[in-house]
């Protein structure tokens, strides 16, 4: 099985993320589940949300404490959330920043690493930092566990008029094509 935990602030769509991808992933035959958090969450406030999926049907809908990998969809939040919690070894990073790799203090669990300034794309696209469709690029790029295809696919099942489902999937594509992907000691792949 394989899990995910998403990082990100109340507004910017880590839940319907979660949801997005999940869609994505049934779509390419596997069993996929999205587990929101929900609590005292307000806009701005750190927020999480998870995803499992495995080729095999299963039942469990509990909290992920041991995350494959971690996507954050704020730059801020590794200041003030410890979003390495618990991350297996070998795990993947999905960061919003410009920051560079050397920039960036990574444990030395992470295997992979996909930096994309989803900021200054959201800001670009959407007038507003909603880093959601961005970073699912990213982590579709960074990964290879899900194509672009299936992605869009997932995205279209979601409830957008027409101008936004097209400003997502181009979000999407930046996303994909802007990510740097780099190895544990900051090499590209």
């Amino acid at each position: 099985m394989y899990e995910i935990r998403f990082h990100g602030r109340g507004g910017q769509g880590a839940v319907l993320a979660s949801k997005i991808l999940a869609k994505a992933l049934v779509e390419e035959g596997k069993y996929a589940k999205a587990i929101p958090s929900f609590g005292f969450e307000r806009r701005g406030a750190p927020v999480e949300a998870y995803l499992r999926f495995d080729d095999n049907a299963f039942r469990q809908i509990t909290n992920i404490y041991n995350p494959n990998c971690v996507i954050c969809l704020d730059p801020t939040l590794p200041r003030v959330v410890d979003i390495f919690s618990n991350m297996t070894e070998n795990g993947i990073l999905v960061q919003a920043t410009k920051k560079s790799f050397d920039q960036l203090e990574v444990p030395s669990t992470v295997s992979r690493v996909g930096l994309c300034d989803a900021f200054g794309i959201a800001l670009e696209l959407f007038g507003r930092t909603i880093t959601n469709s961005i970073m699912l690029g990213s982590f579709t790029k960074t990964t290879g566990l899900v194509s672009l295809d299936s992605l869009i696919k997932g995205m279209e099942s979601v409830a957008f008029r027409d101008a936004a489902l097209d400003k997502n999937i181009t979000a999407i594509q930046r996303g994909y094509d802007e990510t740097v992907v780099s190895d544990s000691k900051g090499k590209d792949i």
